[in-house]
């Protein structure tokens, strides 16, 4: 199929960080084939099966979210007023009794509303296993089928439980070799490593505090092995700072710098918490992080220095974080989110030392994408890439009046969408989801929720 979009403003997000003020990009079997100023040429228009006037519209790459939980959508709302470790201790119980058909449903109405917000592209961090919750990782691979967005879970673990001084109940951890079995039979049966994939697997033990050095350090082998990424949370509070330095003598980075966790193989989330020493290491290693703003906020974790990391070297990309500590659980909330925290963390400083706007849209495209391993095939609008498109409609009273289009996009409210293609598969169009019915997934997710709370009471 050959589409064409055209009339809009275009932001390419590339290298010269191209832009249009009139122009079009033209579609041909999932791939881009022109990017340009201007309308497309009539020969391509004319040959086209569908030609979308984009007036009033701009279009950029799809988002690409680089850290999420997408079984937390069936606890949000719960302990509103905690840090991350008291957050963590009031849900795990509740996680307890998380199973294929809670996860299926939570996970399927977190994508749902990630496409409707623009991201094409998203990861998943699931390291939770109850002993009789069935296929819980298999549930989120078949939602994201489900809605139709480009898909980068990760098999998360955790074999650290309280009785052996972590913070997790042992309920909900696994063995060290149990969690390296399911981690490789994931691997085996999801992970695509094919140009223009629809699904990479990823290796993922949750965090320090909840996973022994044996894991980790298993869990870099076999990844490699495998020839797929590593990740994990890091340095995101100052609570896991005083945990490693009491457990393990020296800080979060020091710490899985020992055990092989640095390299352009390995993205960390949040990476609040970090001295100018170990941002210059990870800029160094070419190690990626992501960023996730609003979830440091609603937690009080603080605010990662993006600006300091990108510098450095880093390959930084945006993350929604679990559902139940980033409510909103929407990218294009983090593209404006990153650029407020940027300027607060920096209070005092000239703002250019801070994110501007088309920076925050880098880390939501490109460095998103580089953060995953795929900017040679996504998070930009050129030739030859996959066709995962975001077309947002600035005509409205929102945004009416807004001299830039970009700025409009990131310092605005979150416009709605005139159209989001996935793999050259239109998704969303005039701001509804095509691939699935919104309305059972609100139901679907809802009644899940009311599952899980109740078998917490019981």
């Amino acid at each position: 199929m050959r589409a064409v979009v055209q009339g809009c403003a275009v932001a390419t997000v590339d290298v010269l960080m191209t832009e249009h003020a009139d122009g079009h990009v033209v579609v041909e079997d999932g791939r881009i084939a022109a990017v340009g100023a201007g309308p497309a040429p009539a020969a391509l228009v004319e040959a086209a099966d569908r030609v979308v006037d984009g007036r009033g519209c701009l279009l950029t790459p799809g988002l690409v979210n680089t850290h999420h939980h997408l079984y937390q959508w069936a606890t949000r709302g719960l302990a509103q007023d905690d840090n991350l470790f008291g957050w963590l201790t009031t849900l795990y119980p509740v996680w307890e009794g998380l199973d294929e058909d809670v996860v299926g449903a939570a996970a399927a109405a977190a994508l749902g509303w990630l496409a409707r917000t623009g991201c094409t592209t998203t990861s998943d961090h699931h390291y939770v296993f109850p002993r009789d919750g069935g296929d819980v990782l298999g549930a989120t691979v078949m939602a994201a089928r489900r809605v139709g967005l480009r898909f980068h879970p990760t098999r998360g673990s955790m074999d650290l439980g309280a009785s052996s001084g972590g913070l997790p109940p042992d309920s909900v951890v696994e063995t060290t070799d149990a969690a390296l079995a399911g981690t490789a039979a994931a691997l085996d049966a999801w992970h695509d490593p094919a140009p223009g994939s629809m699904l990479r697997m990823g290796v993922a033990p949750c965090s320090p505090f909840s996973v022994t050095a044996d894991l980790m350090r298993s869990a870099a082998e076999l990844a490699r092995e495998r020839g797929v990424l590593l990740h994990t949370h890091l340095a995101e509070t100052l609570e896991e700072e005083a945990f490693c330095r009491s457990q393990r003598g020296c800080s979060p980075a020091e710490y899985v710098e020992g055990l092989g966790w640095l390299g352009s193989d390995v993205w960390f989330a949040h990476v609040v918490h970090l001295d100018e020493v170990a941002v210059k290491r990870l800029g160094e290693t070419g190690t990626g992080v992501a960023h996730c703003p609003t979830s440091n906020a609603r937690l009080g974790a603080g605010t990662a220095s993006a600006r300091a990391l990108v510098d450095a070297g880093s390959p930084v990309g945006l993350g929604v974080d679990g559902s139940a500590s980033n409510e909103e659980g929407s990218l294009a909330a983090e593209l404006h989110a990153s650029v407020m925290v940027s300027r607060l963390r920096d209070s005092g400083a000239s703002t250019a030392s801070a994110l501007a706007p088309r920076d925050a849209l880098v880390l939501g495209t490109l460095g998103g994408a580089m953060v995953l391993g795929r900017e040679d095939e996504v998070g930009s609008l050129e030739a030859g890439k996959c066709a995962d498109l975001a077309l947002w409609r600035l005509d409205g009273l929102p945004h009416a009046g807004i001299d830039d289009p970009v700025a409009a996009l990131v310092l605005g409210s979150r416009p709605p969408l005139a159209m989001l293609m996935v793999d050259g598969r239109v998704v969303v169009e005039d701001d509804v989801l095509l691939t699935a019915d919104e309305g059972d997934l609100a139901r679907g997710a809802s009644a899940a929720a009311g599952r899980l709370l109740e078998r917490r009471s019981r």
